[in-house]
């Protein structure tokens, strides 16, 4: 009985057996770009300035997405030893970067699913500003520094960790400190200038989606028989073929642009009721 899951059981069949045979995330990988049309998020943000609320690009599309998830709550499972998961929880991996150095520190946010876009930016905010504190080590670096310092011990310690992982046996404190466990990763490469990549999903953790943001670009896009250019946020993303089918990845994303083509629908909590993952 794992502390981070419920098994999920309503599947098709084939979902039950696929883990079976892929036993492996980096075996289980599908990776696809997806554009996001800029101008409707920048005219949302210009419009949210005039009113006095500051909006980044980030919270609007975790909000989006978490909206997504919300209706579509497969999004929020993974495979842990051969079975399959629904998250008890939903939360967001994300490196910041400390100021005035090369480090970085690695954690999650706690999103919900009834949150609004003002919520998610609020927590966004919230979650950078205490991770930025250089004397305000996370639980994550302290848990990296006692395993670093064990004498002689590293090998041994990894090797017993990925074993309780495997069986769902590692307590509820190193889960809740580690960022491998959790419903996304997400990663604004964009923030330092960078295209955008496919991230690998870790093996180790619960992490089933990966997905980076890079520099806005130029797509081509027919519109009234002609072709135009249009400028697009591009988001690299890795997906765990095992926790459901390729089309209702397809779906989930298709309701995810609609929300970023809408931004004021996540103004508000979700009027669809919100139904547990079975």
């Amino acid at each position: 009985m794992r502390v981070d899951g419920r098994r999920v059981k309503g599947m098709n069949s084939m979902y039950h057996l696929i883990p079976q045979f892929l036993t492996h995330r980096w075996d289980s990988m599908n990776m696809i770009t997806v554009d996001i049309p800029l101008d409707p998020i920048k005219e949302y943000k210009n419009k949210k300035r005039v009113e006095g609320v500051a909006m980044n690009h980030l919270a609007i599309i975790l909000a989006a997405y978490i909206r997504t998830a919300a209706e579509y709550p497969y999004l929020n499972r993974f495979i842990g030893n051969k079975k399959v998961y629904a998250h008890k929880d939903f939360t967001v991996s994300m490196v910041v970067m400390r100021p005035g150095s090369d480090e970085d520190t690695f954690g999650k946010i706690y999103l919900d699913y009834t949150d609004t876009i003002y919520d998610v930016q609020n927590k966004i905010d919230n979650y950078i500003v205490e991770n930025k504190k250089d004397d305000n080590p996370n639980s994550l670096d302290k848990i990296m520094k006692i395993l670093v310092n064990l004498p002689g011990c590293l090998n041994l310690a990894g090797y017993v960790l990925r074993f309780m992982d495997k069986h769902g046996l590692l307590p509820r404190a190193i889960i809740e400190a580690s960022p491998f466990h959790a419903s996304l990763l997400i990663s604004n490469l964009a923030s330092i200038r960078t295209n955008h990549i496919y991230h690998h999903v870790y093996e180790f953790g619960t992490t089933s989606v990966a997905i980076t943001l890079g520099n806005s670009r130029l797509i081509p896009k027919e519109k009234k028989g002609e072709i135009v250019f249009e400028k697009t946020i591009p988001m690299g993303v890795v997906m765990d073929e095992r926790i459901c089918g390729g089309h209702d990845f397809a779906v989930a994303f298709a309701r995810l642009k609609q929300y970023l083509a809408k931004p004021e629908l996540l103004e508000t909590p979700p009027e669809f009721e919100i139904k547990e993952d079975k």
